[in-house]
């Protein structure tokens, strides 16, 4: 009778055992590595997604990058114009954003840069966004996006460190004009086979 006891409690012990390591490993795949169930689709060994909340616009440009990283020879004067465009209609389509601190663009921009650049929009231009759930508000959503020029700048400095950098000019609108902006510049450093945004300075409208 012992021996069915302890036999019972070793086979409980064990489901628990495996209950956590799920729970556990499910939390490392998902939550830490940022997967869920609203990315519909990925660009590998970039770390590129697209969510269901992203607009039509953002898609077409989405892929239109994911077919010229595919290839076995990168335009990178095509890989800054999209990267540059998916920057912009992430940041300035304030409509599908929850709240303030959901931000848009974080993942093109350099990683030591994130946190600044985070504070920064939060600080201005998402600083009066209200949570989505009981929004009120009419926001932008960026309906056309087109670069102006782009040029490889020369080495662009960050710390100790000299990259090589592309700097494009770009103009976009919105589905309806609430006054925000419309021109910008963008600069964009290489590292290894991958472009990052390193500077952002959108122009004032006349």
């Amino acid at each position: 009778m012992h021996r069915r006891k302890r036999k019972k409690l070793a086979i409980v012990i064990l489901f628990l055992i495996l209950i956590i390591f799920g729970t556990v490993l499910y939390f490392l795949l998902f939550k830490i590595k940022g997967y869920n169930n609203n990315t519909v689709a990925e660009i590998k060994d970039y770390d590129y997604t697209l969510e269901k909340r992203d607009t039509q616009l953002m898609q077409d440009i989405f892929y239109n990058l994911s077919e010229t990283l595919k290839k076995d020879e990168i335009d990178y004067e095509k890989y800054a114009e999209y990267l540059s465009e998916l920057f912009i209609v992430d940041l300035y389509t304030l409509d599908n954003k929850k709240t303030k601190y959901d931000v848009g663009g974080v993942e093109y921009i350099y990683p030591s840069h994130r946190d600044n650049y985070k504070l920064k929009v939060q600080d201005t231009l998402y600083n009066y966004l209200e949570e989505k759930s009981g929004r009120k508000q009419k926001l932008p959503i960026v309906s056309e996006i087109a670069v102006s020029s782009i040029s490889v700048a020369e080495k662009y400095n960050m710390g100790e460190e000299s990259y090589d950098a592309y700097k494009l000019d770009i103009k976009w609108d919105y589905v309806v004009d609430l006054g925000y902006d419309k021109v910008g510049s963008i600069t964009l450093i290489k590292i290894d086979n991958k472009l990052f945004v390193a500077e952002f300075t959108p122009e004032v409208n006349e």
